[in-house]
């Protein structure tokens, strides 16, 4: 291979794990909350500290100690993304005045399942485990897509297994500590050119899937029974990801901080919540390559600079309204802003976007009940102009909206 050909697949490999990791982190790239559907009826407004069912863990272990009854909660969300390129052009040395390059329907709809148990020991230690998805998406363009270089099938998913524990303190105070073990999987594979030897894979990484350890911690501070605050940290590992041909890519995840409250009114029915969380993408820096492998070229590791991404935040409000003893009402907004800067991508659309969330708690008697959360997730137009493959480029707007859906059953023993 020659050293020309061997920068434009280094450049082109770069792009493609990019997607891979804006695509599965979605925690700023393209954010993906599928905990539980009560957060996803308030837009996560608060969910580090309300503890209405045992999904609470998830976000914050402390809040354990909220519960005196094992808690179980089981459930699902769907995630539906609609991404649409517009205006796009492609431009390569077999097109230099430019071909049509806009696509309809880039987007995909991905199912993320999730449980979450609680068991209190004694008034002052619980433990809890659970599996849910943090990360999951997919985008597809056709096979006689024209700018294969930046199009092609990225299919990503992951599951979080959490262990974790909570001591309360005193009457205010409650701790707690986790730790998570994440299974990563993903595909990408992205057209090539003939300047590679007449091949048509630029790349073709097949369920590629690895292992890392993460953790959590959490406390809750009650000021009294209708007012209290949740703070949490986690911490994301670096995740390696392996297919059958012994290729590996490993990506940098990014830590997360939230701060949380809750606030029932008094002599009401109505309560606020409220919440802001920082997401580190700003540390996400660098990929690592290892045994990469095209058209019978020998390994190849590669480190390189990644796109200048930021730091992401989110700030959401909510409200529930108790309406008796058989439905609890719910809404909220989010605004969460973008983690990509200056660089964009057509396969991976990201931009600051806006949450408008509602949905309802069933209570079929005093120790079960059913929830319903729906989120209509709107994006921003973004300019786009990709150039990291040498002679060949695309330029456009892309815009991405989504809507989620969550169906959750809980339990109390």
């Amino acid at each position: 291979m020659t050293t020309n050909n061997t920068r434009l697949f280094k450049k082109s490999l770069l792009a493609v794990t990019i997607t891979l990791a804006s695509s599965q982190a979605m925690a700023a790239g393209f954010q993906l909350n599928a905990q539980s559907a009560t957060g996803i009826g308030r837009a996560f407004a608060g969910d580090a500290v309300i503890a209405d069912n045992a999904s609470v863990m998830a976000r914050n272990p402390a809040a354990m100690a909220l519960f005196d009854k094992t808690e179980l909660s089981l459930g699902f969300e769907s995630i539906t993304s609609m991404i649409e390129v517009k205006d796009a052009t492609y431009r390569s040395l077999s097109a230099p005045t430019g071909a049509d390059a806009s696509y309809d329907d880039v987007g995909d709809t991905s199912i993320a399942p999730n449980i979450h148990l609680i068991v209190p020991v004694n008034d002052k230690f619980a433990w809890g485990v659970n599996a849910y998805s943090n990360f999951g998406t997919k985008t597809e363009f056709s096979d006689d897509y024209v700018a294969k270089e930046y199009g092609g099938l990225t299919d990503i998913m992951s599951i979080n297994f959490g262990l974790s524990g909570s001591y309360r303190l005193d009457d205010q105070w409650s701790f707690g500590a986790g730790l998570d073990l994440i299974y990563g999987q993903g595909t990408m594979k992205r057209g090539g050119t003939p300047v590679l030897g007449g091949t048509t894979n630029l790349i073709d990484i097949d369920e590629a899937d690895g292992w890392g350890v993460g953790f959590n911690v959490g406390t809750v501070y009650e000021l009294d029974e209708n007012n209290r605050f949740g703070l949490s940290y986690r911490y994301s590992p670096e995740i390696t990801a392996k297919d059958d041909k012994g290729q590996e890519i490993t990506l940098p995840l990014p830590d997360m901080a939230e701060f949380s409250g809750y606030h029932k009114i008094e002599d009401t029915k109505f309560a606020v919540h409220y919440s802001v969380q920082w997401i580190g993408w700003g540390a996400f820096d660098k990929i690592d390559f290892k045994n990469v492998n095209l058209v019978g070229n020998p390994s190849l590791p590669y480190t390189e600079k990644a796109y200048e991404w930021q730091d992401g935040w989110h700030y959401a409000i909510g409200g529930t309204y108790y309406l008796n003893d058989t439905w609890t009402l719910r809404t909220g907004y989010m605004y969460d802003t973008s983690a990509q800067d200056e660089l964009t991508s057509i396969s991976v659309p990201d931009s600051d976007r806006q949450w408008f969330s509602a949905g309802f708690t069933y209570h079929i008697d005093t120790a079960s009940n059913v929830d319903f959360g729906f989120t209509y997730l709107l994006g921003d137009d973004v300019k786009v102009n990709e150039t990291s493959v040498p002679g060949a480029s695309v330029s456009g707007t892309t815009h991405a909206d989504a809507i989620l859906l969550g169906l959750q059953y809980s339990r109390s023993f």
